[in-house]
């Protein structure tokens, strides 16, 4: 990114956060590896930053089976113990044991929707919801979609999932385009956008 081109996160410097922004967030994701990694992820962000999260994101990775939800659908109580013990992460026992779970439910939808890709991105209408914010109060920390959103994931047997860590999981993963319309993010994806680049595939089709 140019120095001349603003970051919608503005404040000191911080390659960390503007490196997950140039590259990351609101990318269209159509990977269900993606959607567990960020279902984890937000979920254990709940009440703390994200900074913190992506500072230890390879501990979960090493932690979680490389987010393959099939295999963490496997963990038995005995490995949830050993998680607590683990550094890498945040040693949170109702965050562990709801990824856990969280990889239980996701499998049930993703049998259920042929991938879980298909069954989250009908909550836009199978299409990147592009906004056009001019300043990050703007921004909502939920939203009707993500509300219907969370209700179903509940309602699915999922945890952690309030509408406020839903509607960040759909911004990370790019159903909505939430980059100020003053960052060359969001020209850039808004064109991809426009080009079926943030189309979901097909019900039914695994990514």
């Amino acid at each position: 990114m140019e120095k001349t081109q603003r970051r919608c996160w503005l404040g000191a410097p911080d390659p960390l956060m503007e490196a997950y922004h140039d590259t990351e967030w609101g990318v269209p994701a159509h990977d269900d590896g993606r959607h567990f990694e960020f279902l984890i992820l937000e979920g254990a962000q709940a009440g703390l930053s994200w900074r913190t999260v992506l500072q230890r994101r390879d501990g979960y990775r090493r932690a979680f089976a490389g987010f393959d939800p099939e295999k963490v659908a496997r963990f038995t109580p005995a490995r949830v113990e050993k998680l607590l013990a683990y550094t890498g992460i945040i040693r949170n026992r109702a965050k562990v044991t709801s990824a856990v779970g969280n990889a239980r439910a996701f499998l049930e939808v993703q049998r259920e929707f042929g991938s879980f890709d298909a069954f989250i991105w009908k909550f836009v209408g199978g299409k990147v919801r592009v906004n056009a914010w001019k300043s990050l109060r703007e921004i909502p920390a939920q939203t009707p979609e993500s509300e219907a959103l969370s209700k179903e994931l509940v309602r699915r047997g999922f945890r952690f999932v309030g509408p406020t860590i839903v509607y960040s999981h759909m911004q990370a993963c790019g159903l909505v385009n939430d980059h100020l319309v003053s960052c060359s993010r969001h020209r850039e994806l808004a064109a991809l956008a426009r080009h079926g680049g943030g189309r979901a595939p097909a019900r039914g089709r695994r990514p």
